[in-house]
């Protein structure tokens, strides 16, 4: 009896394996014996297991991204003689829609930002109203490091506004409605006199003009002609300068969000034969409009998230990929990864694996 026990404990304990070679690959982190190579470290990312692999397969896809072309499908039955062109093929890519939050603009991702869009490497930006504010405001003044812990109160009594670990005095915003509000006086004569409908990418692209500012990645979406939607462009400082320039006229500057939905919907409706693929850092706003964007086309092609949101309490910031898949926002077909990570700290080596390395 003693003995069948044991047989059973034996069998449970060392229950045979099915074999995992050449269908899985082998857990190894990088040997640092071979001396700092920071492309093969990145590489290893993808076998080193956790959230690293995950990052790790978000380069994988993002290349995949950048490097599809028509010209690596079947040509549809019902496409035109165009389409079936090779050069023509040859020289269609993914359209490539990209959103951000607006921390990550007060962040140094703002940089990062402004390198993709400088160099045309994003088609569509979704942002927040914070993400177009920060970008003007820091070309305004600079924000500064802080720290977590700061005290609310103090920091108030000193003028200082505290995101995350960034501080941001409140002069900056001062600045910004010196700056903005003559660009309003004279886009309201523009309303007025020119019968010029203005739409929330209107409204960005005509401040990317305005402060005509390198360092700005609003100035060369505007120079690069790389439309910025923002539907809440009323959440944050920009509300508030167009709620006090309201009281400066009876006929205040009308902002029409109906004409932008049109034309971000249309940016995924009418990208042809093109793959779409979204890059979401963070969640909200930009992550969903994004992606109900890629409803109407029956889903997106490609799929990355980087944020540390949860599922569990039922937002879309949290959602995996898969969720998406269940409203025809992600195809079924389609190759996605979600990064559980700060964004500040993936999307910079993601951007270096595969971005920078596709422009040297």
């Amino acid at each position: 009896m003693e003995e069948s026990s044991l047989d059973v404990a034996r069998a449970a304990a060392f229950k045979e394996s099915e074999s995992l070679d050449g269908i899985s690959a082998k857990i190894e982190g990088y040997d640092f014996n071979k001396g700092v190579n920071y492309s093969q470290l990145f590489k290893s990312f993808a076998v080193t297991g956790f959230q690293a692999s995950n990052l790790g397969d978000a380069i994988q896809l993002v290349n995949e991204m950048l490097d599809w072309r028509l010209s690596d499908e079947t040509p549809a039955e019902d496409c035109t003689e165009e389409e079936r062109d090779l050069a023509y093929r040859t020289s269609v890519k993914c359209k490539v829609f990209l959103g951000f939050t607006s921390n990550l603009i007060s962040s140094g991702i703002r940089d990062i930002v402004r390198y993709l869009v400088q160099h045309r490497m994003v088609d569509v930006v979704v942002t927040t109203a914070g993400g177009v504010e920060e970008d003007l405001v820091k070309c305004l003044a600079p924000t500064y490091r802080g720290d977590f812990a700061l005290p609310g109160a103090d920091l108030r009594s000193r003028g200082l506004n505290r995101i995350g670990n960034l501080l941001v005095p409140n002069d900056n915003y001062c600045k910004f409605e010196d700056w903005i509000i003559p660009i309003f006086d004279q886009m309201l004569k523009e309303q007025s006199s020119q019968n010029i409908l203005w739409t929330p990418s209107k409204v960005i692209a005509r401040l990317g003009r305005e402060i005509n500012d390198e360092t700005s990645y609003l100035y060369w979406a505007y120079k690069n002609n790389i439309p910025v939607y923002c539907p809440g462009l009323t959440d944050g400082s920009l509300g508030d300068m167009l709620y006090f320039h309201s009281y400066k006229s009876d006929s205040g500057l009308v902002i029409d969000i109906v004409q932008d939905i049109r034309a971000m919907n249309s940016e995924a409706v009418h990208a042809g034969p093109r793959k779409t693929g979204m890059i979401v850092l963070g969640g909200g706003l930009p992550k969903h409009h994004i992606c109900n964007a890629n409803m109407m086309r029956n889903g997106a092609d490609f799929a990355v998230y980087i944020n540390t949101a949860q599922e569990f309490d039922g937002s879309d910031s949290g959602a995996r990929p898969d969720e998406a898949v269940s409203w025809g926002k992600i195809r079924g077909s389609a190759k996605t990864v979600k990064v559980h990570c700060d964004a500040t700290i993936a999307f910079p080596i993601l951007v270096a694996e595969t971005f920078a390395a596709h422009l040297k």
